[in-house]
């Protein structure tokens, strides 16, 4: 899924891609706030009259809510899956709560998934004593299995990330303890503005599926 940045709290779902094995989802809608110039650059995606362009062609997209019950059924089909993504927790997840939210989908959501687990730090944690200059996915990619992928389009990072996952094998009690749902997400969104964040809750995962909302890593 990706987004734009350019609004901080208020920033819109532009993209959405998940991958679990060789299934793959990927969706675009048009943004109802302005895309910032510099994500535009980085994505390649523009809005021209109400129209969606990436790298100067036409994409099909669809409402919000369409692109979100889409989610929620490849979701079902899966058997409440635990989404991963890398960076996710910061601010991804936030922006897919208050569309859920906007739309009415959050409890048709939750009760299709076990959770969210963010593999920025999962990564920092299995490679902790390995040298890495950043924990970036797109560095790790590099580095770990000796792959350059576009970067910044989105199902190519969900694609990218779920064979990065495979790599790293990190033990169930290091999944377990950066796993998180959407009403830890709203909690850290508002402490954050106010105080900084705070706890972290545990779900139980099941098995994972890739999901990628797009957004540049802060704090590698």
């Amino acid at each position: 899924m990706r987004v734009s940045p350019s609004s901080g709290p208020t920033c819109d779902l532009v993209q959405l891609a998940a991958v679990s094995g060789d299934r793959s989802l990927n969706l675009y809608t048009v943004p109802r706030c302005r895309m910032e110039p510099g994500a535009a650059r980085v994505t390649g995606l523009r809005v021209r009259r109400h129209k969606l362009y990436l790298h100067r062609r036409a994409v099909p997209t669809s409402p919000l809510q369409e692109v979100l019950l889409c989610f929620v059924t490849f979701l079902r089909a899966l058997g409440r899956p635990l989404l991963a993504g890398h960076n996710i927790r910061r601010f991804d997840c936030r922006v897919l709560a208050r569309a859920l939210d906007e739309t009415g989908l959050r409890t048709q959501f939750e009760a299709s998934v076990a959770g969210c687990v963010d593999t920025l730090p999962v990564a920092r944690e299995v490679l902790k004593d390995c040298g890495m200059r950043s924990f970036k996915q797109e560095y790790l990619v590099k580095e770990l299995m000796g792959v350059d992928y576009k970067a910044h389009d989105a199902l190519e990072d969900v694609r990218s990330l779920q064979t990065l996952y495979y790599v790293l094998q990190p033990k169930p009690e290091v999944v377990a303890r950066y796993t998180f749902g959407l009403s830890d997400v709203q909690v850290v969104a508002k402490e954050e503005l106010t105080a900084g964040p705070k706890g972290k809750r545990l779900l139980p995962g099941q098995r994972l599926l890739w999901q990628h909302l797009e957004q540049p890593e802060k704090d590698h």
